[in-house]
C-alpha cells in the first residue's frame, strides 16, 4: 500500500504535527483549525527535505518557493520557528520503516535537486579554491553577504545602516536610538576625547567611524573588505561633512600598518575571522595602539568556550566560514596577547530586539525588498534574522563586548579606578 506524504511525515513524529501540513499529493497532517500552515508544494520541495535533512533542506525547500508557511509573514517567521522549535520532534526510522518510506515516495526523491540561487558552495569546496580565512577566500565570503545592495540593507537597517548589535537604553527605544546608543557606549568604553585617532575594523557602512567624528572630534579610520560598503561610507561621511576626520577605506584589517591609534573598535568582524587565527588578529591589532591604547571587540559568542561551526543553512546562505565561540575563549586570545583585560559584558537580549526591529523592517518594507533582491534572498533574510532572535533569546548564542588596554612597560592602563562609562 503506498503511503502518501502527510502520513509519511506524521510517522515520523513524536507527538504529532503542531501545524496544519499539507502536500501537493492532496494529503494532510496536523490539526486543520492550527493558525500556522506549512504547505509542500512540489516533488522538488519533497527532494530537498529528503536529501539534506536537516535546516539545510528545510531552508532550500523554503527559499525555492516549494515550502511554503502560512499565517506569518516570510518577513519574519518568528512566531512559526517557535512553535516547530518547540513541538516538532522527528524519530529515527527503523531500516524497514526507510525502506518503505522510500519505496511509497517514490526514488527519484532521494536525487538531490540543483541548490536554489544564491547558495554558496560547501565548505569542502570551497576548500579547493583557496585556504579558509585567507585574504582572497575571506574577500570572497564577506562579498557574498554585504555586497547584496546597498538599497536592500537600508531598508532592513533603517538609517543608522549599522548591522550590528543596538544597545537599548530602554525597552521603548526606537532601533536608531538604540544603534546610536550602542555606538556612544563603545566611544565611552574607548574614552575617546578630541583630537585622538581611532582604528574601526570591519566598519561596515561606516557607523563607528563617523560617530566618533561627529560626537567626539576623533580622527577615525574604517577598514571593510566590502566594495559596497566603502563605496556607501564614503558617500555619507561626504554628506555629513566629515571628511577633514573619518576615512573608510576599501581594504582587509591585515594591511593597515599604521600605528600608534589611541582606540581600536572591532564591531561584528571576529566571527568571520576563524578561532584558529584569533592568536595573529589580536597580536595585529595591539601592534596598532599606542600604550595605554584601548581595544573594544563586539562579536557574537557561544554560552560555552568550544569552537563550533555555524550549521549549514548559515554557512551555505548568510556567513560562509563564520565561527563561533565563548567569550572566555575571546579573553584568553587578548591576553595572550599581551593586552589586559579591563572589562567584559554580554548583550545577548539586547540583539533579540535589534533582531525584532529588523525583521519588522523586512515586513514593513516586503515588496521593496523582493524588488530589489529578488524572493528567494528575502526570504532568506527574514528566516535567518527570526532564527537568530530566537537563538539569543534561549541563550544559544550571546553577544560580547571585551574591553582590553596596551599597558606600558611599567604596567600603566590609563583607566580610572572605576569605569566611567
Amino acid at each position: 500500500m503506498t503511503m502518501k506524504i502527510g502520513e509519511a511525515m506524521e510517522s515520523l513524529l513524536r507527538g504529532g504535527m503542531p501545524v496544519r501540513f499539507t502536500a501537493y499529493d492532496g494529503s494532510s497532517a496536523g490539526p486543520p483549525d492550527a493558525e500556522i500552515g506549512l504547505e509542500l508544494v512540489n516533488p522538488r520541495g519533497l527532494a530537498y527535505l529528503l536529501t539534506a535533512p536537516g535546516d539545510l533542506g528545510m531552508a532550500r525547500a523554503y527559499v525555492s518557493g516549494d515550502l511554503l508557511l502560512h499565517g506569518v509573514h516570510p518577513g519574519d517567521p518568528y512566531d512559526a520557528l517557535v512553535l516547530l522549535q518547540n513541538n516538532l520532534s522527528f524519530r529515527a526510522p527503523s531500516p524497514s520503516e526507510a525502506v518503505e518510506l522510500v519505496r511509497s515516495l517514490g526514488l527519484g526523491t532521494l536525487r538531490p535537486p540543483p541548490p536554489p540561487p544564491g547558495e554558496a558552495l560547501p565548505r569542502w569546496r570551497r576548500a579547493m579554491e583557496g585556504l579558509r580565512h585567507s585574504m582572497g577566500r575571506d574577500a570572497e565570503v564577506i562579498s557574498h553577504h554585504y555586497d547584496v545592495s546597498n538599497a536592500f540593507y537600508e531598508l532592513v537597517l533603517g538609517p543608522s545602516m549599522t548591522y550590528t548589535c543596538a544597545v537599548y537604553p530602554s525597552a521603548d527605544a526606537t532601533l536608531e536610538e538604540a544603534q546610536f546608543e550602542k555606538y556612544d557606549l563603545v566611544a565611552r568604553k574607548l574614552d575617546l576625547q578630541p583630537g585622538q585617532r581611532l582604528l574601526d575594523v570591519g566598519c561596515g557602512w561606516g557607523g563607528m567611524v563617523r560617530h566618533a567624528a561627529r560626537e567626539y572630534g576623533v580622527r577615525a579610520l574604517g577598514v571593510t573588505l566590502s566594495r559596497q560598503q566603502a563605496s556607501w561610507a564614503k558617500e555619507a561621511i561626504d554628506r555629513e561633512g566629515l571628511a577633514d576626520l573619518a576615512e573608510v577605506r576599501h581594504l582587509d584589517y591585515r594591511d593597515v600598518m599604521e600605528s600608534d591609534f589611541d582606540a581600536v573598535s572591532s564591531i561584528g568582524l571576529t566571527e568571520h575571522i576563524g578561532v584558529r587565527n584569533y592568536p595573529a588578529y589580536f597580536a595585529h591589532l595591539r601592534d596598532r595602539l599606542r600604550p595605554e591604547g584601548r581595544l573594544l571587540n563586539h562579536c557574537i559568542t557561544r554560552p560555552h568556550n568550544h569552537r563550533q561551526d555555524i550549521g549549514a543553512f548559515l554557512d551555505r546562505y548568510v556567513f560562509p566560514d563564520g565561527e563561533l565561540t565563548g567569550a572566555g575563549r575571546i579573553i584568553t586570545e587578548v591576553q595572550n596577547v599581551g593586552l589586559e583585560v579591563m572589562h567584559a559584558e554580554n548583550l545577548r537580549r539586547h540583539y533579540a530586539l535589534t533582531l525584532a526591529a529588523w525583521c519588522q523592517n523586512l515586513k514593513d518594507n516586503w515588496d521593496a525588498c523582493v524588488a530589489e533582491v529578488g524572493e528567494g534572498t528575502a526570504r532568506v533574510w527574514g528566516l535567518y534574522m527570526a532564527g537568530s532572535r530566537l537563538a539569543f533569546e534561549r541563550n544559544e548564542i550571546q553577544l560580547d563586548h571585551v574591553l582590553a588596554v596596551r599597558t606600558t612597560e611599567a604596567g600603566d592602563d590609563g583607566f580610572p579606578l572605576r569605569p566611567t562609562w
